[in-house]
């Protein structure tokens, strides 16, 4: 058993399903769009190559840019609920020691409903008739002036439909950072403490550098996906009213599947994924340090002077 998995062909041959079905999943798609992007084609016909044309529409077109600020709007808030309300709930929750299965798996039920759900029940929470439940909130302790329809509003729409997203997945990351808290040395943290650190400087000081690539990991899966953020936006506003909540996404899709510009679309697609490879990168460098970034090149240079002396 051990010689087999010893070998490289036997991994290679496990590795083989997922690899196929990375290329045929992921990796095709980027590859179709991008050349896509090139083209101009409404669906049927032939692809007329345009080369860059599509590219220089999109940095002259003022709803894309409109969309992108409203981008920028909706990961602030998203990744604000996420990481930071999730992050202090896994906090809250390794001083309980009673119930904390039962909180995790009610903070954790959101993730599992389906968006159709979710969407209908903000909306519910929203409507002005029926009276939803927020305005009637706002009323009864006499902020009544407040009370607004929150997805027509111009002034309330953009922030209104980032909420459901954030609040979705917020308890997802709240089990993600419970788990690498509490399998954390308990004997570094009492050193703290008998070193005269308080809770908050031994949560600042000790336990968030030491979950350091976790929270990478969780940030990068929040800021990518709210940068791919569609479903709920779109279900909830379409992008409306006008394009005050209109997302790159959703602008996508209608560019692509609403007006046929299935090059324009796949310009924008493209942009999209440039633009969260970008943020991946951005956060890798944040996150390591001098420290660390000494050590790889060290490892590097190493590895090229043993290939030097093996020729």
């Amino acid at each position: 058993m051990n010689g087999v998995l010893k070998s490289k062909r036997a991994f290679l041959i496990f590795l083989l399903p997922a690899l196929l079905f990375y290329l045929f999943s992921v990796f095709y798609p980027i590859i179709e769009s991008i050349r896509l992007s090139f083209v101009s084609w409404s669906g049927l016909g032939e692809k007329r190559f345009v080369g860059l044309q599509n590219y220089i529409h999109l940095f002259q077109d003022k709803v894309f840019y409109t969309a992108f600020l409203n981008n920028l709007v909706y990961l602030v808030i998203v990744v604000g609920m996420q990481i930071l309300i999730g992050l202090l709930f896994a906090v809250l929750l390794t001083y309980l020691t009673k119930g904390v299965t039962l909180i995790k798996t009610l903070y954790y039920v959101p993730c599992i409903i389906t968006t159709v759900a979710v969407t209908q029940l903000f909306r519910s929470m929203y409507a002005t008739q029926p009276e939803g439940i927020i305005n009637q909130l706002l009323n009864a302790v006499g902020l009544g002036s407040l009370a607004t329809s929150w997805l027509t509003n111009v002034k309330t729409v953009l922030v209104a439909v980032s909420i459901p997203e954030g609040w979705r997945y917020t308890g997802m990351y709240m089990v993600i950072f419970y788990a690498a808290l509490i399998s954390l040395d308990p004997e570094i943290c009492e050193a703290a403490k008998i070193d005269g650190a308080n809770g908050w400087q031994t949560l600042i000081r000790v336990k968030l550098p030491m979950i350091k690539e976790v929270l990478l990991l969780t940030l990068t899966m929040v800021l990518t996906g709210a940068l791919r953020g569609f479903d709920i936006p779109y279900i909830l506003t379409n992008g409306g009213p006008g394009n005050v909540s209109e997302l790159m996404s959703t602008y996508m899709y209608k560019r692509a599947f609403g007006s046929n510009q299935y090059g324009y679309g796949s310009a924008i697609a493209v942009f999209i994924i440039v633009e969260s490879m970008l943020v991946v990168a951005l956060l890798r460098t944040i996150f390591t340090s001098k420290e660390e970034r000494q050590m790889r090149r060290e490892q590097r240079i190493l590895r090229k002077a043993g290939k030097g002396n093996g020729r």
